[in-house]
């Protein structure tokens, strides 16, 4: 243990690059960003200093760590970015960047291959039509997706995988490009700095070790934040000892989003939100279920809600029109059966599996039924302790379904995050409205692809805004982009001279507050958890989900809010920041808990703002404002952002207009009307 708990040793590092987060985008930085870099020191002898720092470790870092059965955005060569555009702009209610989406879509390609290089087991079909698995198509010889092979698709964008070690996989590869020296974990970076003569400007970054009581502080001309998405904002459905269970990743503290804001990143879309509709108390994923077995989701008496409800789709022109609705329509049409009493809901894996084993054999149903079960095993062990301890067998009992508590998140099936800079080779014919050579609409464009407003600061996966479903390729190949990006600004900007605008002392103070208000009056009370001088990080965050449950639109009201209750919220949330500042840490373990709940706060805040700024219910299912229960496509088919002053602790948000860079009709039964 270094330095002692009331007076942390502080280690200062200058860097030219830091690389924030473990995950699959920083894995995806870090693998491009190490070519570049050697390519710099074999043209001009400059060794750019480089370093990775995760609050875990990068083996089982984000939101891949426990496994995956799928891969869900693969392109291939018989699909077109521009097809992939058009169904991620649909499923998000026609709110989307093209230029970031179709950008991705032309390269996610790429990452994929090298997964499979690195070795990951990908299912194939063979000549005659037959499907391997992973292993058995490497076994057969069968070509690799580069050359030629094609995946078993589970759906169109999606393929299949034996993925149980698809984190290690690709952390190995990151690791190996970056080397060692460069990594460092088990450190939590909570505050970005910025520079002191430019504010606009990022300058590097801080956090603290979970491990030892040491304080690190890092200056750095480019600073990649990709610290995943936010969950635990809201109260979850699991209680007593399942109240850690949630859908996404639990270290998901909303960090990104909060330390964005605060060094005065524009964000973007945080109204959005995701409620998935997942197997009931484990969480367990149904994208295999619907896509792959081809099971329906009914409600308690076995009526197909979605053929039941769809004139409700009528509702939500044009995308109630769209030939796959969006997710949040299907939740829509889910929750009028559980509001009319028509419950429990379930995925009927009885008949799902009994159509398929009639035109499978004997073998094939054997290897069915056991992908049946690895579909969790790879991704959510939990459902499987669930069907065990509950006697299910998918063969013979339907599990239910529940929409989840909400979650924030920018790469899977949400769009919330940060306005980055997109590509400059992409966009409209040039006009007044458009932005000269980059043909982007004003505004979407200032250089250097996936920079934030602020100079320096980049972000990828959960952090990129207006842009979802890139899931973990996607993610993978986004950090990519943004290494290329990175280098070339610390290029453009060698000579420039950081200067903090708060000294290392000022950073460590804050940082050890939660330390010291804890040893300042701990001897207060005889019971350790009970003190008016300290409120303890679980309460906080007790507090914090209670007020997000029942104002903003949580499980506890279906979702539903309006704009009285935003109202309360915004009071609570006001108080709940106050408070924020007498949380105590009893060890390095609370301190990461108190951190992560003061991210939390903020990511809630903007949530809750952009929601009470949008006039209108752009995504029902997954929230409903009751006094603005519609969608306004002549008003609000737009952008919310939003920035943060961090002196006087203010959220402005305002409007950017929308621009349809690809065509969408192709999307709808009948175009529509915009």
């Amino acid at each position: 243990m270094t330095g002692t708990f009331d007076a942390p040793e502080v280690v200062v590092e200058e860097l030219d690059i830091l690389l924030i987060g473990g995950g699959m985008a920083c894995c995806g930085t870090a693998y491009e960003m190490m070519r570049w870099a050697e390519a710099v020191k074999a043209e001009t002898g400059k060794d750019l200093k480089i370093k990775l720092v995760d609050k875990a470790a990068l083996d089982r870092s984000g939101a891949v760590a426990q496994g995956l059965s799928a891969i869900n955005t693969y392109i291939g060569p018989d699909l077109d970015p521009a097809d992939y555009t058009r169904m991620v702009s649909n499923d998000l209610m026609g709110i989307t960047r093209d230029d970031l989406v179709y950008d991705l879509g032309r390269v996610v390609d790429d990452s994929v291959h090298l997964f499979e290089e690195w070795g990951l087991p990908i299912w194939k079909t063979d000549a005659e039509g037959v499907r391997h698995d992973g292993a058995d198509a490497q076994k057969e010889g069968i070509p690799a997706l580069k050359d030629g092979g094609k995946p078993v698709r589970s759906g169109k964008w999606q393929i299949m995988i034996n993925g149980e070690s698809y984190k290690w996989i690709v952390a190995e590869a990151a690791k190996k490009a970056l080397g060692l020296e460069r990594i460092e974990e088990r450190v939590f970076i909570v505050h970005l700095i910025n520079d002191k003569n430019d504010p606009s400007r990022i300058a590097g970054a801080a956090g603290f070790s979970v491990r030892e009581n040491k304080i690190y502080i890092y200056k750095a001309k480019a600073v990649m934040l990709a610290a995943g998405g936010c969950v635990n904002l809201f109260r979850p459905r699991s209680v007593g000892e399942g109240a850690g269970r949630a859908w996404y990743p639990v270290w998901n503290a909303g960090s990104t989003y909060a330390m964005a804001a605060e060094a005065g990143a524009e964000m973007t879309m945080m109204e959005n939100r995701f409620v998935p509709a997942r197997f009931k108390d484990g969480y367990g994923p149904v994208g295999a279920w619907f896509l792959l077995f081809k099971a329906k989701a009914t409600n308690a008496y076995g009526e197909d809600y979605m053929v039941k409800n769809k004139e409700m789709l009528n509702d939500y022109p044009p995308y109630g029109g769209a030939i796959v609705p969006p997710a949040c329509l299907r939740n829509h049409l889910m929750l009028k059966e559980m509001k009319d009493g028509h419950g429990p809901i379930y995925m009927d894996t009885v008949a799902a599996l009994a159509k398929l084993a009639e035109t499978l054999t004997p073998k094939e149903v054997k290897h069915l039924e056991a992908e049946a079960w690895e579909d969790f095993l790879d991704m959510c062990v939990g459902q499987c302790g669930i069907w065990v301890g509950e006697n299910v067998d998918p063969r013979e009992k339907n599990s239910e379904l529940m929409p989840t508590e909400p979650y924030l998140l920018g790469s899977h099936s949400g769009c919330c995050g940060i306005w980055v800079s997109g590509p400059t080779d992409l966009g409209a014919p040039t006009t007044e409205e458009y932005d000269v050579p980059a043909h982007l609409p004003k505004g979407w464009n200032w250089g250097y692809r996936s920079m934030t407003t602020v100079k320096g600061l980049f972000t990828a996966g959960d952090g990129v805004g207006a842009s979802g479903h890139k899931f973990s390729s996607g993610a993978h190949a986004e950090g990519r982009l943004a290494a290329k990006s990175m280098v070339k600004y610390v290029l453009d900007n060698s000579d420039f001279k950081l200067e903090f605008d708060e000294t290392d002392a000022q950073i460590a103070d804050a940082i050890w507050k939660p330390v010291r208000t804890f040893l300042e009056h701990k001897d207060y009370t005889t019971a350790i958890d009970v003190n008016p001088n300290y409120i303890t990080p679980k309460m906080l965050q007790m507090r914090l989900q209670k007020i997000m449950d029942e104002y903003v639109a949580g499980c506890s009201t279906y979702y539903n809010t309006n704009d009285k209750m935003l109202g309360v919220a915004e009071e609570k949330l006001e108080l709940l920041k106050e408070d924020s500042q007498k949380m105590r840490a009893k060890d390095l373990h609370e301190l990461l808990r108190a951190w992560e709940n003061y991210h939390r706060i903020l990511t809630a805040e903007v949530h809750m703002k952009h929601i009470q700024f949008r006039e209108e219910s752009r995504y029902p299912g997954f929230y409903y404002r009751t006094d603005k229960n519609f969608v306004d496509e002549e008003n609000w088919h737009c952008f919310v952002n939003s920035i943060y002053d961090k002196n006087t602790k203010k959220w402005t948000c305002f409007k950017r207009k929308h621009v349809d860079l690809v065509d969408k009709s192709k999307l709808f039964k009948v175009a529509p009307a915009h």
